[in-house]
């Protein structure tokens, strides 16, 4: 068996794209997951698979939410390995003790052309951020919601992404490994 983490994206936020985790629960075990939990409304959910093609299992999953609730959200699906190297190769350990400032963008994707430079010149002087390994790596102390670097991120980096502040990621890895 092996064990994955879905983070979804856009669900359960202002109301649209709803999709209970009571409900998401029994959906993951309908198609083959076990021992399922999930983090917070937002979409995080942990479970174990026999299912070796994660993205077989991811495409699988959206579609079923697709037919249920009318909706087919992105889901990126990571094994306990790639959370396991996101978290050890934070850059930025320093800010683990302000977790909200710290987020890590989960990337679908390795960039084949992104654009650094534009990102660079958005940055405020108290933002930092690394790309890495599949990672987006930001530390902003006054937060995302006013960041214009983090709202431009996605589209300068050209790679669908799904964000999680470190408080979350830590829940979530936590959760995995029980």
């Amino acid at each position: 068996m092996n064990t994955y983490i879905a983070l979804f994206r856009g669900i359960n936020v202002g109301g649209n794209n709803s999709l209970p985790m009571k409900e998401l629960i029994v959906l993951l075990e309908e198609i083959g997951a076990k021992k399922v939990r999930t983090y917070i409304q937002s979409g995080n959910a942990v479970f174990i698979c026999a299912q070796k093609n994660s993205s077989q299992f991811s495409k699988q999953l959206a579609t079923e939410i697709k037919t249920r609730h009318g909706f087919e959200p992105h889901i990126l699906l990571l094994d306990l390995e790639a959370m396991n190297t996101a978290i050890a190769k934070n850059p930025f350990p320093e800010a683990e003790a302000d977790p909200s400032s710290l987020h890590l963008g989960f990337l679908a994707f390795t960039p084949k052309s992104p654009d650094l430079e534009k990102l660079n010149s958005l940055k405020k002087a108290s933002e930092r951020f690394h790309l890495s390994d599949g990672v987006f790596y930001l530390h902003a102390l006054e937060g995302v919601g006013r960041s214009r670097l983090a709202a431009s991120t996605e589209k300068l980096l050209g790679v669908p992404m799904t964000d999680r502040n470190w408080r979350t990621v830590c829940k979530i890895r936590e959760l995995a490994g029980e």
